[in-house]
């Protein structure tokens, strides 16, 4: 007999049901609580990544209720982070000198069109701008794509390798009015990814639209890669 759609569905792991029944769903945690929570509750043998997950009241199909920025998490990301240049010959030598992973002008814009694409992100001076076009398909969908808001065009070429590096990350609600955020990693201490939570948090109140209507913060929840979702008190979160 064929099975059914609810027959082929998988069924939770039994590590991550023992999981879930350390959290009260019916409750919103303070921070400092989900936090605690959410390391007791680990149970991926891996360094999993910490993401934080806003739910707002936006409309993000309005271009002035669309929620886009970056900013460097205190506690860094936990990542490495490869970063490409592109730019005139006389800074390459000085993006190399910040740590940048990739340096170079038409070179390097010649390879990404080739299908290279061995970086996370991409720095750009202004001039070079105007020759990114030729590869604006590829970087776009991928949001990798150079963007003078997010600090990824300027002039201190050096100054923005450093932030990337250190660990900048970008943000910007999807199509529903939610953004995804890492904070961390699960082996950060419970200070750090503390510090990250209340710089991300900071960042996202602080971009509340001044047409948007009704409660702007409606959840947020905070996971691990494998773990369960935490929810956080917003009453809290509000008072920022």
């Amino acid at each position: 007999m064929p099975q059914t759609a609810g027959e082929n569905m998988k069924k939770p792991s039994k590590k991550y049901t023992a999981a879930m029944e350390k959290v009260d769903r019916s409750k919103s945690y303070t921070s400092t609580e989900a936090i605690k929570l959410l390391k007791e509750v680990k149970f991926a043998k891996f360094d999993e990544t910490v993401d934080l997950a806003f739910r707002l009241g936006v409309d993000p199909r309005h271009a002035d209720q669309m929620i886009r920025g970056a900013l460097a998490l205190p506690a860094g990301t936990g990542k490495t982070v490869k970063v490409a240049v592109i730019t005139s010959a006389a800074k390459v030598d000085e993006a190399k000198a910040a740590g940048a992973d990739h340096a170079g002008g038409d070179d390097l814009i010649n390879q990404i069109a080739g299908g290279w694409l061995d970086f996370d992100r991409v720095i750009a001076s202004p001039d070079m701008m105007s020759k990114l076009g030729k590869v604006a398909r590829i970087l776009g969908p991928r949001g990798l794509m150079p963007n003078p808001k997010l600090g990824t065009v300027t002039t201190d070429i050096a100054g923005a390798v450093k932030e990337q590096k250190a660990g900048k990350v970008e943000y910007r609600t999807d199509k529903t009015g939610i953004i995804h955020m890492p904070i961390g990693k699960s082996s950060f201490s419970d200070a750090d990814l503390k510090k990250n939570y209340d710089a991300v948090l900071t960042a996202i109140m602080r971009a509340k639209p001044s047409t948007a209507k009704g409660t702007y913060l409606k959840s947020l929840t905070i996971s691990s890669t494998m773990g369960p979702g935490i929810k956080i008190d917003t009453a809290e979160a509000n008072l920022v």
